[in-house]
């Protein structure tokens, strides 16, 4: 454990600036249930997002970040407070993502929640299938347009 940290890390950056040294006050840990954003020079403001909480990744690689060897890497979350997370300019965003990707799967396991389990909580549970002209396809509406096939495992 770190003497400057009171919690133990598995990757730490910084975001990086000028030719991808890290001249900011914005450091990334990444923590085996939580990454945390730690932000400010002599006020601190920290956000932390649960990883079991993440539902989607993206990894962008702008023409000046690639030169340096950098990336963002964007984190999409179930969060009210951040339901968007930008981890911007790291070091070899490839490898993080793949950690990032590790603890996700853990925690998921630790939770026993998967990607669909967090959509349903967010109240965002999959609308019924509609027919060509908008109806719901539980009407009967004599057209010809297929029926869906029933599934009895839901």
């Amino acid at each position: 454990m770190s003497k400057k940290h009171a919690f133990e890390y598995i990757w730490r950056d910084r975001k990086r600036m000028i030719f991808g040294l890290p001249w900011s006050f914005t450091t990334y840990f990444l923590t085996e249930t939580k990454f945390i954003t730690r932000s400010g020079f002599l006020s601190l403001a920290e956000d932390e997002l649960d990883l079991y909480k993440v539902t989607d990744k993206k990894l962008v690689l702008p023409f000046w970040q690639r030169i340096v060897g950098c990336g963002t890497v964007i984190i999409y979350v179930r969060d009210t407070d951040t339901p968007q997370k930008e981890v911007r300019c790291i070091k070899h965003p490839r490898e993080f993502l793949k950690m990032l990707d590790k603890q996700i799967d853990r925690e998921r396991d630790r939770y026993s929640t998967r990607g669909r389990d967090l959509y349903a909580a967010m109240g965002g549970a999959v609308p019924p299938p509609m027919h060509h002209d908008g109806h719901d396809m539980a009407e009967a509406c004599g057209c010809d347009f297929p029926e869906p096939p029933h599934h009895d495992h839901y």
